[in-house]
């Protein structure tokens, strides 16, 4: 009896204490109104007001612009770009959370602080480096022209600027994730024999596999919308190094608006998809997590089962 009342004791003073750390219910509605505010009002009008200004002279003319052959090859380019750095931005950030989580060696502290570099410095100069490198007065400019390999004003030029300013993203995502997890696992295949390859594919990889989806999304995104960078290596040659950005601001200093709008809806929607796509990344890695702890707690030789 008296160990009951204790437990209702407790418990009251556990609900008193939760309620008096409880802020007023004035207090609750007027942060949700000024989030919702803030929201509505940088982020949901804007993107109203683009949709809106890019169907102002009706769908033909919107159509029209999209069918434009320079937006088309700008759209192209985009597409190319995104398909060649995102891929290898992909293997260098496995390879680059690999090593820092699941080795010590010297250097581990500079290799994190290299990848964190995008970050710090402003893409127009990192755009100034690889012309300084590879532009015709640069580092390696005459023997370029010596072998006929272009990279400035060129796709190759645009590929390195846009792999420079979104290689840190699926690093950044998976090294938290990795370190977390720890080192027992791959440890534990490896003394059941299994081979770097396989402690790969099935032990690591299916534990980071929503990590490194969110890293996707989230560096696709930005090598799409990618704009200083590739802004001073691309030249601005009209429908052949215009990325869909710089073709937006072309067409906009063009006081053409509603072209520039109506590609601008292209990013506006792309935008929304990878916010989609972030949202749903984010639940299904959540309920991969709580699926997976209680598999693990009913199953105490898993691992062993997942490694074999």
């Amino acid at each position: 009896m008296g160990r009951i009342q204790a437990l209702s004791t407790s418990n009251s003073r556990h609900t008193a204490a939760s309620a008096a750390l409880r802020d007023p219910l004035w207090v609750q509605i007027v942060l949700i109104v000024l989030g919702l505010g803030f929201f509505s009002l940088f982020l949901l009008l804007p993107l109203a007001a683009v949709f809106a200004q890019a169907l102002s002279k009706g769908w033909q003319l919107y159509v029209q612009a999209l069918l434009d052959p320079d937006a088309l090859a700008a759209i192209r380019l985009t597409l190319l770009v995104a398909a060649i750095a995102v891929p290898l931005n992909v293997v260098f950030g496995i390879a680059a959370a690999w090593s820092i989580t699941k080795f010590d060696f010297r250097g581990k502290n500079l290799l994190i602080t290299l990848i964190d570099l995008p970050f710090s410095v402003s893409p127009v100069v990192a755009g100034l480096i690889y012309v300084l490198v590879f532009g015709a007065q640069g580092w390696l400019g005459s023997w370029l022209a010596e072998h006929d390999i272009k990279i400035i004003f060129a796709v190759p030029g645009i590929v390195l600027a846009t792999m420079f300013v979104t290689f840190p993203f699926v690093a950044r995502e998976l090294i938290p994730l990795m370190e977390a997890q720890g080192r027992e696992e791959e440890e534990a295949a490896t003394v059941l024999g299994a081979s770097g390859w396989q402690t790969f594919l099935r032990v690591t990889l299916p534990n980071i596999k929503w990590g490194l989806l969110y890293g996707v999304i989230l560096c696709n995104a930005r090598a799409m919308g990618e704009f200083g960078a590739v802004s001073v290596v691309s030249g601005h040659i009209r429908g052949y190094t215009n990325t869909l950005p710089l073709h937006v601001e072309i067409l906009y200093n063009e006081y053409n608006a509603v072209a520039a709008f109506a590609l601008a809806s292209v990013l506006a929607l792309l935008a929304l998809l990878t916010l989609a796509l972030k949202t749903w990344v984010e639940w299904r890695a959540q309920s991969s997590g709580e699926s997976a702890s209680k598999n693990e707690s009913a199953h105490p030789h898993f691992l062993l089962e997942r490694a074999a």
